[in-house]
């Protein structure tokens, strides 16, 4: 039977999933602002294709990089991250008693994605390794996107291509890794005896992992408490499937090149891309508009601070003593004749106050007829227009344990 990946791999509780993206956002948008200093926006060049293989240690990144290379047409020689670690930057960092955490990884892998020679496509060897780094990989192919569409009708337009990302995920179990980290030592060994002793060839890496089974293992453990998670956090916004590298490597290959076909036959035709480009992403709209919000409140509190303490008001004493009062159902509707949303930017404080709450709320405005003379000579009704104002408010409801 093909190994398959866990489900839940034991790990330590992860943190809450909107302080990730915070973090990521931070990150992100603090690393793309000084490269936007340091190149210029229109010099923010990045692959056509970007690749990125993961998998569990001895799953065999190493073996099927350069199969990928030529399937995909791929010059350049493969990103290894944690070869990035040991960059001059990271280097230096370090030697300055610094960290090398997600910024600094995304920071240098950013750069080395500018080089020249990553343009016609770039494989990346061990990322994302982290939530965050999942995030930020999301925002970079946002920005790539804002990137084209900038620069679409400019003479520069053809060094923005239509982002293609790839995902490759190879997976095999526990004990097979173990195996694989092992045999490699072996080889290493063997390797670099026969350069010792010849004078001929490069000495390869000897690392500690792949000569000690207890290291062996609790390298595979770091990789299912870790590293699994982000891997599988990348599909809510890439398409793919894990690959079972536990297969002969002809079957595994057969299996990439399948991988590939699939995950290229989800992407929109270059021509199709370029006619949607001007519609804006839902993701977009979404951050868009909670700065506007924010803008509008900050702009309500300087230029009328009077009106908006009256609607704060209104709503702690008035309406919020009725929404408590439906937190199980998570609606609640309020009329109210108040004569403070006569004015109608009292109306849009009140709807922006809640929507920066976490809640939905909506205004009808009704005109109501009270009857208040009544003519004996011509039998007319002689009525006043009431104005009255329904609120609705949704928002989520309490979740009761039935039975």
């Amino acid at each position: 039977m093909p190994p398959v990946p866990p489900e839940t791999p034991a790990s330590k509780p992860a943190a809450p999933a909107d302080l990730e993206i915070k973090d990521a956002h931070l990150i992100f948008y603090q690393v793309w602002k000084k490269l936007e200093e340091d190149y210029g926006r229109e010099n923010l060049r990045f692959p056509k294709e970007l690749i990125l293989l993961g998998g569990a240690p001895g799953a065999g990144k190493g073996t099927n990089t350069n199969f990928i290379r030529k399937l995909r047409g791929i010059t350049a020689e493969p990103i290894v991250v944690s070869a990035l670690l040991d960059s001059p930057e990271a280097q230096k960092l370090k030697s300055q008693g610094g960290m090398v955490g997600d910024r600094e990884v995304v920071g240098i892998l950013l750069r080395k994605l500018l080089e020249p020679e990553q343009q016609n496509g770039a494989i990346l060897d061990g990322f994302p390794r982290t939530k965050v780094q999942v995030e930020c990989l999301k925002l970079l192919f946002d920005e790539m996107m804002n990137l084209r569409r900038d620069f679409a009708e400019t003479s520069e337009a053809s060094h923005y291509k239509q982002p293609i990302f790839h995902i490759m995920v190879l997976f095999v179990d526990e004990a097979e890794s173990i195996a694989r980290q092992l045999k490699r030592g072996q080889e290493v060994l063997a390797h670099n005896e026969e350069v010792r002793r010849s004078g001929l060839g490069e000495l390869w890496e000897e690392r500690a992992t792949d000569f000690d089974s207890g290291l062996a293992r609790n390298r595979y453990k770091v990789f299912k408490e870790k590293t699994y998670d982000a891997l599988v956090s990348l599909k809510e916004i890439f398409h793919y499937h894990f690959i079972n590298a536990q297969a002969p490597l002809a079957l595994v290959q057969e299996n990439i090149v399948r991988e590939l076909e699939y995950q290229s036959s989800l992407e929109l035709d270059p021509r199709t891309f370029d006619q949607l480009r001007k519609l804006p992403l839902a993701s977009e709209i979404v951050r868009h508009a909670r700065q506007d919000l924010v803008r509008r409140l900050d702009g309500y509190k300087v230029e009328k601070p009077e009106l908006m303490a009256a609607v704060v008001e209104f709503i702690e004493v008035k309406m919020m003593p009725i929404i408590m009062r439906h937190a199980i159902s998570g609606r609640a509707d309020v009329n109210s004749e108040d004569k403070l949303f006569h004015d109608p930017q009292a109306l849009t404080i009140l709807i922006d106050i809640f929507s920066e709450r976490g809640f939905h709320a909506t205004v009808d405005l009704h005109h109501i007829e009270i009857p208040e003379k009544f003519d004996l000579q011509t039998g007319e009704i002689q009525c006043r227009k009431k104005k009255v104002f329904r609120f609705g408010i949704r928002f989520k409801g309490s979740e009761i344990r039935r039975g």
